[in-house]
């Protein structure tokens, strides 16, 4: 919550000013000494160290050798990132029959790249896009969950994004689509290092199914006034109103909302048209940034699948309304790797295709999307709310048609992306960085990985660990670590069959994890979530979103 500027709000502003102060210091000299990892991955550079730096001299080998062949510069990076999809419903022939929705060029997106089996994300799709884009878990950050409306918060300032780290080395960015990081002006991807964005100032909950046509098809209860007499509502500021909607913007300058006039109602056209331009820009900025000398990053994050009404006519034997808006995706999909080609660039140009979390079980079955493999989904640490399919494509340097079983955390893109565009010395040595670089795994195939666990939290409580095929879930306050349910996730994918008997050996091995992982935090405490006042950096606010920033400000 924001505080109010004549008080609590005052001291919070100056001590982030201090602490910017002292980051900027430190971000200086970001190249003296090594990397701040988790106590869980020096426990095991203690074990693998020789081999990994031997492995980094041959990796640096191969990485000049690229960049030889490309005339000196380092690779392409295109980020594709899809809303709420679990682990087994894109990329495979045989899970569209399964499904009933076809993924044609997802599928061969697939066949043309490393397919990594067991990336875990977070369990919702703002933690998720704060770890990729820092490489740290987004509680270190102090982003914990999902905002809806105004709430004045917002990624900080203070934290380095991976588009921040590749300006350094030379690299164009852009940003098209789903942000989800905050409604405050430092949060905007156009103050986060990327060059140029349009993006939703909110997430789907506002473009989809706060709309009639949602309620129309009974996702959607109490939001939208048609619904309900509402004859002795008193409170006339309970529902959220005004909220803005897409707008662009480039670094260095305002915002302005876009396709949204004064008292305009947004409906789920306006939802799908926003859809549309996203995937029209995507291929502009593609095709704008390939035709410049610089290498680039373009990040896309497409709104669908996420939706919540019916179209006029099926197009899939599914039929469900997220259901469709997979082939539709996947159309896309074929598009924007069509204009890739065209680029003559998608020989060096690193692309990642994958789901930010598991699906939004909330809507199973009527969205045609359900759990398959893992049970659980978006806001959940089991397995089928931090699984994901994910693809990795380079023809210049990963094997075709590969697959790695290892584990991977989304975090560790970030770190990995470093390393491949040479900008590891840019990465900040004054906090935590959760994400390994995952290079040798890229390059040298499966069993290559640098972690073999992963934390998961829900919001700001750790929930499980994951180590190799085990999976602690944490017991209960007050309950001892021996009574805490383990699970082995290769026989029991769904985390039914707790084997707290058979392996009462690994309690004291995760206790252990968790006193390696608490002692990282004591020694480097989290960072604030970043606060202000909401919509701030917008030049052409409608009324009705100034005012509910008014009406917010009012009860800070």
């Amino acid at each position: 919550m924001t505080e109010h500027p004549n008080s609590m709000g005052s001291w919070l502003k100056t001590g982030v000013i201090a602490l910017a102060t002292s980051l900027t210091m430190n971000a200086a000299s970001a190249a003296e000494g090594d990397i701040i990892h988790d106590g869980e991955y020096n426990f095991l550079r203690a074990q693998h160290g020789e081999k990994w730096d031997a492995q980094d001299v041959e990796i640096g080998d191969a990485l000049a050798a690229i960049r030889d062949a490309n005339g000196g510069k380092p690779p392409n990076i295109l980020y594709v990132l899809i809303d709420d999809v679990s682990f087994g419903q894109m990329g495979s022939r045989k899970m569209n029959y399964v499904t009933g929705f076809e993924t044609p060029n997802i599928n061969q997106l697939a066949d043309e790249s490393l397919s990594l089996m067991r990336m875990y994300t977070e369990p919702s799709c703002t933690p998720t896009r704060t770890a990729m884009l820092t490489g740290r878990h987004p509680v270190r950050a102090g982003v914990e969950e999902v905002k809806v409306a105004l709430v004045g918060e917002g990624l900080s300032a203070e934290e380095v994004t991976i588009a921040e780290i590749l300006k350094e080395v030379g690299y164009n960015t852009s940003h098209v689509g789903k942000w989800h990081q905050g409604d405050i002006e430092q949060a905007y991807p156009h103050n986060q290092g990327f060059d140029w964005a349009a993006f939703p100032l909110h997430q789907q909950v506002q473009l989809s199914l706060m709309t009639r046509e949602a309620m129309v098809a009974n996702n959607m209860l109490g939001f939208h006034a048609s619904g309900q007499s509402g004859d002795f509502a008193i409170d006339q500021r309970f529902k959220p109103y005004g909220l803005v909607t897409g707008v662009e913007a480039e670094a260095g300058g305002l915002a302005r909302e876009v396709d949204m006039a004064p008292g305009e109602e947004w409906t789920q056209a306006k939802y799908e048209d926003m859809n549309q331009r996203y995937q029209d820009q995507a291929i502009e900025q593609l095709q704008k940034l390939a035709a410049q000398d610089e290498p680039f990053f373009l990040q896309y994050w497409p709104l669908y699948p996420l939706n919540f009404a019916y179209s006029d006519q099926a197009r899939s034997r599914n039929g469900g309304f997220m259901a469709d808006k997979m082939e539709v995706l996947d159309d896309w999909v074929g598009e924007l790797m069509t204009a890739l080609e065209e680029t003559g660039k998608a020989d060096n140009t690193l692309v990642i295709l994958m789901a930010d979390n598991g699906l939004m079980y909330h809507y199973e079955g009527t969205s045609g999307l359900n759990q398959l493999i893992y049970r659980g989904g978006k806001t959940q640490h089991l397995e089928g709310g931090v699984r994901t399919d994910a693809f990795v494509r380079w023809p210049a340097a990963i094997e075709a048609g590969s697959a790695a079983g290892d584990i991977i955390h989304v975090s560790d893109l970030f770190t990995t992306f470093a390393r491949i565009a040479g900008a590891t010395d840019h990465i900040p040595r004054d906090r935590v960085i959760d994400g390994v670089d995952q290079t040798a795994l890229f390059l040298m195939g499966e069993g290559n990985s640098r972690r073999d666990y992963v934390y998961i939290y829900e919001g700001p409580v750790l929930r499980s660990i994951v180590k190799q095929e085990f999976k602690m879930h944490m017991p209960a306050p007050g309950q001892p670590g021996a009574a805490a349910p383990v699970f082995n996730v290769l026989r029991d994918p769904r985390e039914q069959h707790a084997q707290v008997g058979y392996s009462l050996w690994s309690g004291a091995s995760f206790q252990d994890m968790l006193k390696r992982h608490q002692k990282t935090i004591a020694k480097y405490p989290h960072l604030p979530l970043g606060k202000d006042a909401p919509y701030g950096g917008i030049e052409n606010l409608r009324p009705e979103s100034e005012l509910a920033r008014q009406v917010f400000d009012s009860w800070q």
